[in-house]
Parts: structure tokens; sequence; C-alpha cells
């Protein structure tokens, strides 16, 4: 059965999902990496795809921008498709000098300036942690690829211009590595559901340096980080 955003059909999901926030990046990754490629939605554009990986079946998917988006699909994958896991690919400003462009975020934790956990009204404030299990498979690849790896806390932010100058600088002096806007609501939905997530970032700028990539380096070049997603998935 179809939902409002996913026209797939059961049993064309396979149990893990890739999801970049891009749905370009995922048609990118779909067509150089797959093999026997269906697409499975394009319901606004946010394209799904399923294939096979060394012969395991993958599927990969766009997420969207922010946490109310990949909260929706990614509770939809979980509960209508039957998704065991979701790997978010995706890209992050740097919030500490020595983590430079290119490199890569293991993300173990997020934090989030959010009111996304207040729906399970819990009697304090949740942690949202990344499955351990694939975390360790993340290092494991990143290791034997030789890719530059930090692995730590994230800021989920719900706010991309913030009024408040000095909010990196804050997040920075907690020991988080980068800023992005998805990881909390994905980390919070696959626990509440008993389902695993992780997220791998690929840092596009530093808000230490002010270096960045382009939209299309964005899109194409972030091979190391798919490449481990792929592998472990």
């Amino acid at each position: 059965m179809s939902t409002p955003h996913n026209q797939a059909q059961k049993g064309e999901i396979a149990k893990t999902v890739l999801m970049p926030g891009d749905p370009l990046r995922a048609k990118f990754l779909a067509e150089h990496y797959l093999e026997d490629v269906h697409q499975f939605n394009a319901v606004r554009n946010m394209f799904g795809y399923t294939g096979f990986y060394h012969g395991k079946k993958v599927s990969i998917m766009g997420s969207g921008m922010g946490q109310p988006s990949i909260g929706i699909y990614s509770h939809e994958l979980f509960t209508q498709y039957d998704v065991e896991a979701i790997i978010r690919i995706g890209s992050c400003g740097s919030l500490q000098k020595d983590v430079h462009l290119r490199d890569i975020i293991i993300v173990q934790g997020s934090c989030t300036d959010s009111n996304f956990a207040h729906q399970f009204e819990l009697p304090g404030t949740y942690s949202a942690i990344s499955s351990y299990a694939l975390l360790e498979k993340a290092v494991e690849q990143a290791k034997l690829k030789g890719a530059s790896y930090h692995v730590g806390n994230v800021i989920a932010s719900d706010i991309f211009y913030h009024a408040d100058q000095d909010s990196g600088k804050k997040w920075a002096s907690m020991g988080c590595l980068g800023v992005e806007m998805e990881s909390y609501a994905l980390f919070a939905t696959a626990a509440y559901l008993g389902k695993k997530a992780l997220t791998l970032l690929t840092v596009s700028d530093s808000l230490v340096t002010q270096e960045e990539t382009t939209a299309q380096e964005r899109e194409q070049t972030f091979t190391t980080m798919m490449e481990i997603a792929l592998e472990i998935a």
C-alpha cells in the first residue's frame, strides 16, 4: 500500500534504506552504485530507488530538509514498509577547527534545539543516539578506506539562519563536531519504534574557517561516505 508521501508497494523497499537529504544525491547514488535499479517513489520529487549492491538488496531515498521531513519519511518506512535500519548520509557544517572540509563525521549522538521529542511525553530531556552495531561497522569501514573521520556528537538544529550568531560556538564548546538538521528526529523515531539508525555526514562547509563546497560537489563527490554506507548496508 502507498502512503500520502510514498507511492511504493509492500516489498519494493529493502530492509535497509540509505537516506540523503537531497533526492538528487539519492538518484546519483542509485545510478552509479546499484544494479537492477527500480525507482519506487517520485511523490513530491522525493526520489526513492531499490537495487542491488554486491548482491545485497538496498534502497536509497531522499529525506528532504529538516526534522519534520525526515520524521515523516522515516516513520513511514519503519511502520508501513517493514524497514529495519535507516542510514542517513548527509552533509554538515563543521564546528571544530580540527574537523576539516570533506572529513566524515560518524554520529554517535545528536543534540537538538527542536521540540521533536515532546510527542513522547517524557519526564525529561531525551538523548538521541545511533545504533552502536551500525556505528561500529561504519568505523571499521572508514578505517579500511583510510578515510579522515571523527566519531562524536552533532547538533540537529531546526534553524538554518540563526538570529543568535554565537549559537554554533556554544554547541562547539560542548564538544559538538558539526551542525545539521535531521539526525535527532531520525534517532528518536528509530528508538521509539525499536529500529536501527545511523548518520554519516561529510563536512560541506566550516563555521570556523568559512570554507565551503558547491551544491554539485555535495551531490556528486561525497563518495567515500556513500561507499561506507553501502558496505554496512
